[in-house]
């Protein structure tokens, strides 16, 4: 039997720019507890991509969240002895988890730079649709699309 839910913690908005998402952003950027060498990497990142675009960093990085985001994933659900992938929708909380975390993952898969250069290349990459994290949105949404013939399994 499952137990009951985990309560939703309050999460306190960045200092710099009063903004939750970057505050959530910088959460998972962290190691080992070390939320100031995250916040540093973030801000570093912010201001490297303000220079290169000559744009708002924070607008860049809301922009590569939202091309990141995905609206369709697939989940697996065992029916009748098989398992199937079922396409379902994704909620806008785990929008917002998924495209941290691709993001995340494709700047810390590039070699060779600070983890601050790497960050703010993988965003600007983003937000002209280009990079990894693009390409696990387009692999997620495909895989999706495959198995939509199943869609009549979800719940």
């Amino acid at each position: 039997m499952r137990g009951k839910p985990q309560s939703k913690r309050k999460i306190n908005p960045d200092p710099k720019f009063n903004s939750l998402v970057i505050g959530k952003f910088i959460n998972y950027i962290m190691r080992k507890g070390k939320k100031s060498v995250a916040r540093a990497i973030v801000y570093k990142s912010l201001d490297i991509i303000s220079e290169k675009t000559k744009q708002d960093g924070l607008s860049v990085f809301n922009l590569a969240l939202k091309n990141v985001a995905p609206s369709l994933e697939v989940k697996g659900r065992r029916i009748g002895g098989a398992n199937y992938q079922v396409p379902i929708v994704v909620s806008n909380e785990r929008k917002q988890v998924l495209a941290f975390r691709w993001i995340i993952d494709a700047a810390r898969a590039r070699k060779g730079k600070a983890m601050s250069e790497k960050l703010a290349d993988e965003i600007i990459s983003a937000s002209n649709n280009e990079g990894e994290a693009m390409k696990k949105r387009t692999n997620v949404h495909k895989m999706a699309e495959s198995n939509r013939a199943f869609a009549h399994f979800a719940r």
